[in-house]
């Protein structure tokens, strides 16, 4: 009885936190019900077809968003930020760096999204004959357009890890990117264009931004003459970035073989 009321008492406070977020993704979803509520039966006036599954995706969805913000919490910010202050702690700038590159690469690659659009960009090449029309020769597209973003990313998180360590101006960096994005705009193949700009938004999302945040975060920590909010901070900018120039760099680079 007494092992059982201990169990409780160490339980409780994890029910209550998972609550809390599960009543924060019932808020956070609530917007969106209502607009497809709105239009379904105001704009539409129409009765929702298979109500039962849409009621239980919207459960699912509540559920899967909490526990992934829930976990988020526990695991992932934790250990990066950790790791990130015990690598600054032994002083070494090589496996900091390391670290932060194949943090990028291994996050990227692995990012669902990044998978997607790299898939239906491939079915876009092979009908405008960019490549050939082919299961190998798209499978091979997706692959390389995936590497290419998980090195950029990977890439974005050395500058921004030099950016912390040096104390670079944060602004001069991604303005003088922005301006490199906007010249091989102009000479970049037309086809791809859309999906440089698309890639530099589908690398920020799920599992991307979180470590990405905590290595800075924890980094800046670390650093006595560094403020965390205004120097851990940023690299999600790099993260943005640096996979447009890298996909217009890859496009012109099929365009040429």
């Amino acid at each position: 009885m007494r092992a059982r009321t201990e169990i409780a008492q160490t339980m409780r406070p994890t029910l209550l936190n998972l609550w809390a977020h599960t009543k924060g993704s019932i808020r956070d979803l609530s917007p969106i019900v209502l607009v497809i509520g709105f239009f379904q039966f105001v704009v539409f006036q129409q009765p929702m077809q298979n109500a039962f599954g849409f009621a239980f995706g919207a459960v699912v969805v509540v559920l899967g968003l909490t526990f992934f913000v829930y976990g988020l919490e526990l695991a992932l910010f934790p250990i990066g930020e950790a790791l990130a202050e015990a690598l600054a702690r032994k002083g070494s700038v090589f496996w900091l760096l390391t670290f932060a590159f194949l943090l990028g690469f291994g996050t990227t690659f692995a990012e669902p999204a990044l998978t997607a659009i790299a898939e239906e960009a491939s079915l876009v090449a092979a009908a405008a004959g960019t490549i050939p029309d082919t299961d190998a020769a798209r499978d091979t597209y997706v692959f390389s357009l995936r590497l290419t973003v998980a090195l950029s990313v990977g890439t974005a998180l050395i500058l921004g890890v030099l950016r912390i360590l040096l104390g670079w101006s944060l602004p001069l960096m991604i303005i003088s990117g922005y301006v490199v994005v906007v010249a091989m705009t102009a000479i970049a193949p037309a086809e791809i264009v859309g999906i440089a700009y698309d890639s530099g938004g589908v690398t920020t999302s799920t599992v991307t931004v979180p470590l990405v945040t905590a290595l800075g975060v924890g980094l800046a920590s670390s650093l006595r003459d560094r403020n965390p909010m205004t120097d851990g901070f940023g690299l999600i900018a790099f993260a943005s970035l640096t996979p447009i120039i890298f996909v217009l760099a890859f496009g012109g680079l099929v365009q040429w073989n």
